[in-house]
């Protein structure tokens, strides 16, 4: 079984943060470790921000990992359902629920 470390994202993910949300991401993965990207505290995903989740889908799938979302808004799955990005993730109530699958 392979580790799942947890990136906290920001209260917003947009063109402003995306670059930094991006690189921590991918740091993470470079050390082959999954990603549970803990959204609780984040209130708004833009169109930038849904580029960094599906880039970070993409290169993780790539490494034969998996990048998991843990305590998604209602607001934002919305916004994924409406754009179908919502199919490409594993989504989990809580952090613990994720580490324990």
């Amino acid at each position: 079984m392979q580790n799942i470390k947890v990136h906290q994202v920001g209260k917003i993910l947009d063109a402003s943060t995306s670059a930094e949300e991006q690189a921590a991401i991918l740091a993470i993965l470079d050390q082959n470790e999954n990603v549970a990207l803990d959204l609780s505290h984040c209130t708004y995903v833009s169109s930038a921000g849904l580029r960094v989740m599906l880039y970070s889908f993409k290169v993780a799938k790539s490494k034969k990992l998996v990048l998991y979302l843990v305590r998604v808004s209602d607001d934002v799955k919305d916004v994924m359902k409406m754009t179908g990005f919502d199919k490409f993730f594993t989504y989990f109530n809580t952090v613990d629920e994720c580490l324990k699958s």
